[in-house]
């Protein structure tokens, strides 16, 4: 699908608000309640929406630890790549999980209830996923954005 000015601004209003009403994102695009909610169906039966999600306030952010986590396979094998992936997905710690490109096979967004938290997922589940080689662990600071 061919995007256009119109189609990007659409995109970036909705990213800031996803539950914008139409009335709003027409007014904030410059198009009419009914030519905005054309794009916005085309958007997303072209895929380029996948979906709508609730960011979910876990508490307060300072009890929090999010930690990207750098897996590395023993081996990259088709069957060992979709037992890892089958596994990780049952991992309710684990927000997010990228197939990666380069020096490490996965990266994990991991948020817990502070480091204890973290130290009891790192050895009661990301250890024990099937074919892990190596786990690195990098520490965020504080969320800049979201």
């Amino acid at each position: 699908m061919q995007r256009d000015g119109i189609d990007n601004h659409i995109l970036q209003l909705l990213r800031q608000d996803g539950r914008m009403s139409n009335a709003n994102l027409a007014q904030a695009v410059g198009l009419s309640p009914s030519a905005c909610l054309r794009r916005l169906h085309l958007l997303e039966a072209n895929g380029v929406i996948r979906g709508y999600t609730a960011l979910i306030d876990d508490g307060d952010e300072d009890d929090r630890a999010t930690i990207v986590v750098q897996i590395t396979l023993e081996k990259q094998t088709e069957d060992c790549m979709r037992k890892f992936e089958a596994a990780v997905r049952k991992c309710p710690q684990v927000r997010e999980c990228f197939l990666m490109g380069g020096e490490v096979d996965y990266w994990l967004v991991v948020e817990t209830d502070g480091m204890g938290g973290y130290e009891r997922v790192h050895a009661e589940t990301l250890s024990r996923l099937p074919h892990v080689a190596r786990i690195r662990s990098n520490f965020a600071i504080r969320r800049v954005i979201r």
